[in-house]
């Protein structure tokens, strides 16, 4: 059992996690984790329209698919933080997420299809995390820290977008299930050589000091508002490739569309350290939240427009990149070590899980086959702009400056 364990999971690793080579190890695995999402979420929509799904089946299983992410990462990082086993839990959870997904291949009705995707999240959400946690440690003695590392995400984002458009056209929408399987297996073996740092156990009591840290007004707004922008995610991330094909646009179109926004992205990542450095973390929070509600009302009012597409997928650099590289610096910082996985876990639970279950459930019944995309879009504005205006209301008292959070890692 023992064997089994160690040629599925892989054995320790004693090599350093701030080398070069765990470094690379990292950049490819960000790289296939990004990018499955690169063929998930602009994808999903046109596959299950395929199957032969309405708009309000869609995001009912796109909900039900985001709340999955509610209990996954608690459940997984609990057991991260516990044992110190970080890097075994990284690897057991895309190990799971590739096989359960295969099942995908078989299942065609709606609620077992559904239960399908929710158990292959409830893996997947495994790996984030850890894979955070890892690369905060690896990326604290390298220049550039964790921005230049993480841009690989969006690389791996915007080359499986690109082929998975072109390959749609020809082959249609069900050749995303290969090309999902084979990303999803790929990424499982990038995890067998990455290494882990070591944790030491912590004593539970020193943790409830962490606790009471995690329910202080600062730390729920940071939460509330980072939910209120997924939220707003919901009719762009269930319905943007099926928008376009509305608007006349062929698959390899959105996808050099999708493209554009995840590869606006790298620039943040790469000058992220700087504009921490310089300016309020939470008030670049507040300004790319903001701004993220601009982008849903140009594309609810102006989608007609090529120019207007363009410059909403530029946004995006601000609506995911920032916000997210500036959440992790919050999260590095107002946490210790010991309860880093769970402070992530907190993060991807209640923002990427309820706020995109909200999302996706609100897009469905508001989206229409199409009819409803103007309304849908307009909601989703309003969602930033208020999430935006909590994340202003705790510029002050959520600062923080980068420096610090290089010193704390």
């Amino acid at each position: 059992m023992k064997n089994i364990s160690a040629l599925l999971l892989g054995e320790k690793r004693h090599a350093s996690v701030h080398s070069k080579s765990n470094r690379i190890t990292l950049a490819f695995t960000y790289f296939f984790y990004f990018g499955q999402l690169g063929i998930f979420v602009p994808y999903i929509g046109l596959f299950l329209d395929d199957r032969g799904y309405d708009s309000n089946q869609i995001g009912i299983l796109l909900a039900c698919v985001a709340l999955s992410r509610i209990l996954g990462p608690s459940l997984w990082a609990n057991i991260a933080d516990k044992t110190g086993k970080v890097g075994e839990v990284l690897r057991l959870g895309c190990l799971l997420a590739f096989l359960v997904f295969l099942a995908i291949y078989l299942v065609f009705d709606f609620w077992l299809l559904t239960l399908t995707f929710c158990l292959m999240m409830m893996f997947w959400t495994a790996v984030l995390p850890q894979l955070e946690v890892i690369t905060v440690k690896a990326t604290s003695k390298a220049k550039g820290g964790y921005g230049k590392l993480r841009l690989w995400g969006s690389i791996g984002f915007i080359v499986c977008s690109l082929i998975i458009g072109k390959a749609i056209d020809f082959y249609g929408a069900q050749f995303i299930l290969l090309a999902s399987s084979c990303t999803l297996f790929a990424l499982y073996l990038c995890s067998l050589l990455v290494v882990a740092p070591e944790h030491k156990k912590e004593h539970e009591s020193h943790n409830m000091g962490e606790w009471k840290k995690a329910l202080s007004l600062v730390f729920v707004l940071f939460l509330l508002g980072n939910l209120l922008l997924q939220v707003s995610f919901g009719s762009y991330y269930n319905f943007f490739s099926l928008y376009m094909q509305d608007l006349g646009y062929s698959g390899f179109e959105t996808g050099i569309f999708i493209a554009l926004g995840v590869l606006s992205e790298v620039f943040i990542f790469i000058y992220a350290g700087r504009l921490l450095k310089r300016f309020n973390v939470m008030l670049l929070l507040a300004l790319s939240i903001l701004l993220t509600g601009i982008r849903w009302l140009a594309l609810a009012f102006f989608a007609h427009e090529l120019w207007v597409i363009v410059l909403s997928q530029i946004i995006h650099a601000f609506s995911f990149g920032l916000t997210h590289v500036a959440s992790v610096y919050f999260l590095t910082h107002f946490f210790p070590a010991s309860f880093q996985s769970r402070a992530q876990a907190l993060y991807i639970s209640i923002s990427f899980g309820i706020g995109s279950a909200l999302g996706s459930y609100i897009a469905g019944r508001m989206w229409l086959q199409g009819l409803g995309s103007q309304e849908s879009f307009v909601f989703s504005a309003i969602m930033a702009f208020v999430g935006g205006l909590l994340m202003f209301v705790i510029k002050d008292r959520g600062n923080i400056k980068a420096p610090d959070i290089e010193q704390r890692t």
